[in-house]
């Protein structure tokens, strides 16, 4: 019998899929081995059901994007959580995440944790300013967990953040019912330990279904491709009003003469951070020639 689902965790060549309520164990069919694709958590797929709640992915359903670390598809919105307190979150690694997040067409929320020891004033203007939907929030003391569940309502939503800064704590606040393990975080070298080993969905008591996964060390170099290189721009969204005023074409906003953008900057409507995020990205990116092939594309 065929049915239809999504998957919700990929472990060890089994793909668990949810369809009508339960979770049958699946394998996949050896034609995506031979095509070069993987199913992934967060895939529609048609399932054909053996019985003994087994089954085998006979189908992926077209993905609106993938990410490949960690492999993950069909995400709605990125959730970047952040921290101004033990471990301080580096503003580069966010923008990095950002970027790679506009490139696939997923929207992303800034989320500051551990606002009950710091408030993060700094990060919060910055990402406010720059058109983010940026919360702070405590995992502590449950500040700001019901305007993070409105945002999540209706959607999938990946989490990701810096070792330590409180992913799992957020995720068992929003539903005691997960339980997941809760890495501390050591005072000398001001990190936590990774206490996500794989990529799983959850459904939230609230409706909204959430994909736990490894932090920012995990989105490695084969997402930062030719196609970011190419449109890395439009990727920062506060320079959209900007990029059709240079006075050349092809402008690379560095450091032309008649850049809307570096005027912007000037004028205080570019946070100064955000634009340094840019530059980095555009010297990582640089080495990339046009004759490469995209790696990590699906």
């Amino acid at each position: 019998m065929m049915t239809e689902g999504r998957i919700q965790k990929a472990l060890s060549g089994f793909y668990y899929v949810e369809t009508n309520g339960r979770i049958l164990t699946c394998r996949a069919r050896g034609k995506f081995r031979k095509d070069g694709i993987s199913p992934l958590v967060g895939d529609l797929v048609e399932v054909r059901e053996l019985g003994s709640g087994e089954g085998f992915v006979e189908k992926i359903r077209p993905r609106k994007n993938t990410f490949a670390r960690p492999a993950v598809a069909n995400i709605d919105q990125l959730v970047v959580i952040a921290s101004a307190a033990i471990p301080r979150t580096d503003p580069y690694l966010i923008d990095r995440v950002a970027a790679i997040a506009a490139l696939k067409g997923c929207r992303v929320v800034i989320l500051l944790n551990k606002c009950d020891l710091d408030r993060a004033d700094e990060l919060y203007g910055i990402y406010r300013a720059a058109g983010f939907p940026t919360l702070r929030v405590s995992a502590e003391t449950g500040e700001g967990l019901e305007d993070l569940q409105t945002l999540m309502s209706g959607k999938l939503s990946a989490f990701t953040g810096n070792s330590g800064v409180g992913k799992s704590s957020i995720l068992n606040a929003l539903d005691p019912a997960f339980r997941i393990q809760v890495g501390e975080v050591s005072q000398a070298l001001g990190r936590g330990r990774h206490t996500t080993r794989h990529v799983e969905l959850y459904r939230l008591s609230c409706g909204a279904e959430v994909v736990d996964s490894p932090g920012f060390s995990s989105f490695e170099t084969n997402e930062l491709n030719l196609e970011l290189k190419n449109r890395l721009p439009e990727t920062f969204l506060e320079f959209a009003p900007y990029l059709d005023r240079c006075r050349f074409v092809g402008c690379s906003h560095i450091k032309e003469k008649g850049c809307a953008v570096l005027e912007a900057l000037r004028h205080g409507e570019i946070q100064g951070s955000r634009h340094k995020s840019y530059l980095r990205l555009y010297e990582e990116l640089k080495p990339l020639q046009d004759w490469q092939i995209q790696k990590g594309k699906k």
